[in-house]
């Protein structure tokens, strides 16, 4: 499983489009298209499909496209019990940006058993390179689902924090080299992040020994979260409250973005000491990037982050997007990413030092 690269590794949030032919394209929340051991044929075929595209893009820790899961939360929810999907009501999520319907905890929370063994093994299978599964984190659980039982957020949290602590733990014996969990609720409700959040996510990685990352952005590239960014005024500074509560943590990686946003370059000055995964492509926008582009956003960041922390993404999940778009902004992610290298290593040999040694000094402006 040797990294192909030592420099601006790269990598995805985690979701990747599901094939036409597994799913409705283009939508957050697909139907599938079959049932039964025929649908589970067609996730297993879209898993490997996803695999080779990464490969054959350039990508250096690839996922498993979130394939087998209808959505990033509900994937996990599926396999537990206490919950009652046959009665959804609806709720607004991400403090009211947009609404759901969503199932309701009913009672005590268990695991049924393996919530992503399958997928995570076929990868580990059939692929050389690193590898990341994704799961969602317990605070974004919590604002994803209606609860009529624990009636606490902290219990209800923790309670689903065990559990993504068991299964993280059978997902490390599988192979995985990297578990991320997605925690969007982090840039909305900021003073529980430091309250509650970080504790509970602590809970989740307890006992890990592979990598450990939590995935912070500003939402899917769907029209609500686009909507709700136009609000937040000309500069996006929710990072500035939690990064330093990051820093501190136990997490290794934070996954961010950053590309044609608002978020000052500068806060991730913050992160000291973390692998920071930096949003080079844009999930929100038609437009692929070119490796230029990407690479100008890798030279930005470096201006804070030490090149061996830094590793270049995207900006959130690519699940609603059009796939032959996906595949272009993969490309553009890898080949952005090979001249930074290209850029970067070669500026250090010619001045003896990287770009970030000259600015160590400086202080974040207020």
């Amino acid at each position: 499983m040797s990294q192909i690269h030592d420099m601006f590794q790269t990598t995805i949030a985690g979701s990747l489009p599901k094939p036409a032919w597994l799913a409705e394209p283009n939508k957050l929340w697909p139907a599938w298209r079959a049932s039964g051991a025929e649908l589970e044929r067609a996730k297993r075929d879209a898993t490997l499909l996803w695999l080779k595209e990464q490969e054959d893009a350039g990508i250096d820790i690839v996922t498993e496209g979130e394939q087998s899961r209808q959505h990033f939360v509900h994937g996990f929810l599926e396999f537990l019990e206490g919950i009652d999907f046959s009665r959804k009501v609806k709720m607004g999520i991400r403090d009211n940006r947009y609404d759901a319907m969503v199932p309701v905890v009913t009672g005590p929370l268990r695991l049924k058993g393996r919530v992503h063994q399958a997928e995570a093994r076929l990868a580990r299978e059939h692929t050389g390179r690193k590898l990341k599964i994704t799961l969602p984190g317990p605070m974004t659980i919590v604002d994803t689902i209606a609860d009529e039982y624990y009636r606490d957020k902290v219990k209800l949290a923790l309670a689903f924090a065990e559990l993504l602590n068991r299964e993280a733990r059978a997902l490390e014996k599988d192979g995985v080299d990297v578990i991320q969990f997605d925690e969007p609720a982090f840039n909305v409700y900021l003073d529980d992040v430091k309250r509650w959040g970080i504790d509970a996510l602590h809970r989740a990685i307890e006992g890990l020994k592979c990598t450990t990352c939590v995935h912070i952005c500003y939402g899917y590239g769907i029209q609500a979260n686009i909507d709700w960014k136009k609000t937040l005024g000309g500069e996006w500074r929710q990072y500035a409250e939690i990064f330093p509560a990051l820093a501190k943590s136990r997490i290794k990686q934070v996954s961010l973005e950053c590309i044609n946003s608002k978020v000052p370059i500068e806060l991730l000055k913050l992160l000291r000491g973390k692998d920071v995964l930096v949003g080079v492509v844009d999930v929100a926008s038609d437009k692929v990037e070119s490796p230029e582009q990407v690479a100008q956003t890798i030279g930005k960041a470096l201006q804070y982050v030490p090149a061996k922390h830094l590793f270049a993404c995207t900006n959130c999940g690519m699940a609603p997007m059009d796939r032959e778009l996906a595949l272009q902004k993969l490309r553009a992610l890898a080949a952005g990413a090979a001249l930074a290298r290209k850029r970067f290593t070669s500026n250090k040999r010619k001045t003896g030092k990287s770009r970030t040694s000259s600015r160590a000094g400086r202080s974040l402006p207020r």
